[in-house]
């Protein structure tokens, strides 16, 4: 009897192991280009050879587990690089693009480590450059990449619908709101139309708002076939200072556009800062790029941008009132 018993247990055990399905992808991106960037100030323009022009130069595992139930294990480790010196980006960090774990099923997904942030990720979803070349409207926007010590979960599809809500933990003792991050989001696809709403509050080391730390971020996309139109609106509120708690306030819009012919695309977008505080203190960019494929996986691409401030700011720029002026091209593979 306790020998058929074992035998049904071992059976058990590696009819487990089979069904039990687990996979690990290596994946990454090479990007290397030329840029030349003249940002008005006194040292003049730089030019030079830099890495992830257009996508961030990195390195990526990611892994599934099937447990059974239609819930699975995931996760992934990702590396960002300097290509052209061969060092790690994100100030030295070994995984600095997102390193996570969590599980996924009918409920929808929990990840728990460092993550993209919400307004990050929609942000990449609407900008017509997706937040890379010259013409990034995350030069304006400032949107914060990634959050730390995150747990972020994220609904199936629902008809079109997607949520997503992230709470990043700010890990100062005795002080639960110190350095803390509370994200919300919702995407609409349907068609050719995509529509995004984010919102995402951002506490200092006091537990006050952060400067800059509210965001609300609404934008989207629409596919007419022949061109994409991208559009986006944000509103930035926070603390002067750490010591100075008076409310900030900018407004900053972004029209854009992608136009596909056949190995090509032709992007543009314009970005407007505008500041509601200060007088003579707005910004606005404008931005060309090309890319073309030359393959499903390897593509050129130049792009140029020129962002003007007003005189008491110098967004880009060296100096206060000056204009940046910035060009690339270079080469981009997938792996």
């Amino acid at each position: 009897m306790k020998k058929s018993l074992l035998a049904v247990a071992l059976l058990g055990a590696f009819s487990g192991a089979a069904f039990a399905q687990s996979s690990v992808t290596v994946y990454g991106i090479v990007d290397a280009g030329i840029s030349r960037d003249d940002n008005g100030g006194p040292a003049g323009a730089k030019l030079g050879q830099d890495s992830g022009l257009q996508s961030g130069s990195r390195l990526g595992f990611k892994g599934t587990e099937d447990l059974g139930g239609g819930l699975k294990a995931n996760f992934v480790l990702e590396s960002g690089i300097k290509e052209d010196t061969g060092t790690y980006d994100q100030g030295g960090l070994a995984f600095g693009r997102q390193a996570y774990v969590g599980l996924s099923g009918d409920f929808g997904a929990v990840n728990l480590g460092r993550q993209k942030s919400i307004t990050y990720s929609i942000g990449e979803a609407v900008d017509p450059f997706a937040i890379g070349l010259a013409g990034d409207m995350n030069r304006l926007f400032k949107t914060s990449t990634r959050r730390d010590n995150a747990v972020t979960y994220t609904t199936t599809n629902l008809n079109g619908f997607v949520g997503s809500a992230q709470y990043a933990f700010g890990e100062v003792a005795g002080n639960n709101t110190a350095n803390r991050t509370v994200g919300l989001s919702g995407t609409y696809s349907a068609g050719p139309l995509f529509a995004a709403l984010a919102y995402e509050k951002v506490n200092d080391a006091n537990g006050n708002d952060a400067v800059g730390g509210k965001k609300v971020f609404v934008g989207g996309t629409y596919n007419f076939d022949v061109v994409k139109a991208h559009a986006a609106y944000e509103t930035i509120k926070g603390s002067v200072s750490a010591t100075n708690l008076t409310e900030t306030e900018q407004r900053l819009w972004m029209i854009g556009a992608t136009v596909p012919f056949g190995a090509s695309a032709f992007l543009i977008d314009y970005t407007r800062l505008k500041d509601q505080n200060v007088s003579n203190a707005d910004a606005n960019q404008i931005a060309l790029g090309y890319t073309y494929a030359l393959s499903k996986r390897t593509n050129l691409y130049t792009s140029y941008s020129r962002t003007a401030n007003d005189s008491k700011v110098a967004y880009n720029a060296g100096a206060n009132g000056a204009t940046d002026k910035f060009f690339n091209f270079g080469i981009r593979h997938l792996f």
